[in-house]
């Protein structure tokens, strides 16, 4: 009877290993697919932006951020962080009217990116959280796609003027 309570005993114990291993090979895999979907959203919301940009050059304020615009739309992933901070600049030294549908479509796309890209980034560090602890790495549970990747672009926000409103 003793030599029975230990073979239950190490079958519980290889159980609830086994379960942990499992969770923590889903959960690897869960906050991966979800740091993919976070690049995805964030590529959708960068090109909105972008084609918001160029709409609003086009109309308004030429050439320099319509050039702009057109770089960070045909941009290579390798050029694309530094496309979008440029882009970036571009929007930032234009005086934006709130009130003008063509701006306020870059500044809603601009705040829209700005949160999705804060999203990105905090899957992206949860997902290379889980991945570098050792048991992970050990037992390679992430192999199975690349390792992902921060999008490091400067704030995308752009500050609009307070409308200029009279004392009284």
């Amino acid at each position: 009877m003793p030599g029975m309570w230990w073979v239950v005993g190490a079958t519980v114990v290889v159980a609830l290993v086994v379960a942990y291993l499992i969770w923590t090979a889903g959960r690897v895999e869960r906050l991966q697919s979800r740091a993919q979907s976070a690049a995805r959203a964030l590529d959708a919301h960068l090109l909105r932006r972008a084609a918001a940009a160029a709409v609003l050059a086009e109309r308004r304020y030429g050439v320099e951020l319509y050039a702009a615009a057109r770089i960070a739309l045909d941009a290579r992933p390798e050029e694309r962080e530094a496309a979008e901070n440029d882009l970036t600049r571009q929007l930032r030294a234009v005086r934006l009217d709130p009130t003008d549908p063509d701006c306020e479509a870059v500044i809603a796309a601009s705040r829209r990116l700005a949160l999705a890209r804060q999203v990105h980034t905090d899957l992206v560090r949860d997902a290379r959280s889980a991945r570098s602890r050792p048991l992970v790495r050990l037992l390679r549970m992430g192999r199975g796609s690349s390792w992902p990747r921060y999008f490091d672009i400067d704030d995308p926000t752009l500050s609009v003027p307070a409308a200029d409103v009279p004392a009284g």
